[in-house]
């Protein structure tokens, strides 16, 4: 029901982009022979919202792939800069929440590793709604932070840096040859939370690690081991999923002589300037906005629509280059 579901909303906008388009004629033929005007104000209202429905589908096939439609997990590491580091992982992963509450979508904290002081060292965040994947992928990499911090008594500016990684959640329609007895190690251990709260007394938190890759996934969301447990699996499944897709991907790459995809904790991706100047610069579309803290609030869609109408354009010109 869902795969049907996700099909009629990519057929139903051509079926209307079709529709739209023969009463486009026809109001061209009206325009042509009515001289009071009326007609061609209506046909210039058509095209407009023809253009704007178009520009809707066309980011849609930037989602073609079958994991696109999925959810997706996203986590977050803080990276060197201490403190203003793990206060900048936060204010990610807040970013992502509120981006995802915005849409309707449902958030559930996998896992959390709380700083010292202040922040986060590393958390994840599983986002469940229609085409998360796809909307999110583009997050991969390393975002950097310039402010002022509010940990320098001096005033000081500083720049912070967190790597941010989405994988897409899998199910049994996606094929991934595990073997859990054999190439997987668990260790158990007990949840903890920031400065020593919601310890949990049993050892209900899970770790998994894929021995032949050295992928781990850890989660201690759930109240019980046993809950935790089929979770960290569900996790591990889809990073390594994700491996098997960036492996494909470096591949046609290299066939075409271009650079791999960033990975996880790779190439800043993404600035974020809050002194002295206050924008939000995607490195790779190049869109900058301003006013940042409305983005870093969840409204995210500007960028990741620029990204995907990135990703298009690269494709395209790929395409013109080979023929």
């Amino acid at each position: 029901m869902d795969e049907l579901r996700r099909i009629k909303g990519v057929v139903g906008p051509l079926k209307q982009l079709a529709a739209a388009g023969d009463d486009l004629q026809v109001l061209m033929e009206f325009a042509q022979e009515d001289d009071s005007g009326a007609s061609e104000e209506e046909l210039r209202s058509a095209a407009t919202s023809l253009d704007t429905e178009l520009d809707r589908v066309e980011l849609q096939t930037t989602m073609s792939r079958p994991e696109d439609a999925a959810a997706a997990y996203v986590t977050v590491q803080a990276g060197e800069g201490g403190t203003d580091s793990a206060d900048w992982a936060q204010m990610l992963i807040r970013m992502y929440a509120r981006w995802a509450a915005r849409r309707g979508f449902k958030v559930e904290e996998v896992d959390v590793s709380y700083a010292e002081e202040a922040g986060i060292r590393n958390a994840t965040l599983l986002i469940t709604g229609d085409y998360v994947y796809g909307y999110l992928r583009g997050e991969t990499g390393n975002h950097r932070l310039i402010r002022v911090s509010p940990f320098d008594s001096a005033g000081r500016r500083h720049t912070s840096f967190a790597g941010v990684d989405v994988v897409p959640e899998v199910d049994d329609s996606f094929e991934i040859d595990i073997n859990w007895e054999k190439d997987v190690r668990e260790d158990k251990y007990r949840a903890g939370g920031a400065g020593g709260q919601k310890v949990n007394k049993t050892e209900s938190a899970i770790r998994l690690t894929h021995i032949p890759t050295g992928v781990v996934a850890a989660c201690q969301n759930e109240r019980s081991q046993h809950q935790n447990r089929a979770l960290c699996r569900k996790m591990l499944t889809a990073k390594l999923y994700q491996m098997e897709i960036n492996k494909r991907e470096a591949e046609v790459a290299a066939r075409h002589g271009e650079k791999s995809k960033i990975g996880f904790g790779g190439q800043t991706v993404r600035n974020y300037v809050l002194y002295p100047d206050q924008f939000v610069k995607d490195v790779r579309s190049g869109l900058k906005v301003g006013n940042p803290n409305v983005v870093l609030d969840g409204d995210l869609d500007t960028l990741l629509e620029a990204y995907l109408r990135w990703t298009l354009s690269e494709q395209t010109a790929a395409a013109d280059e080979l023929e």
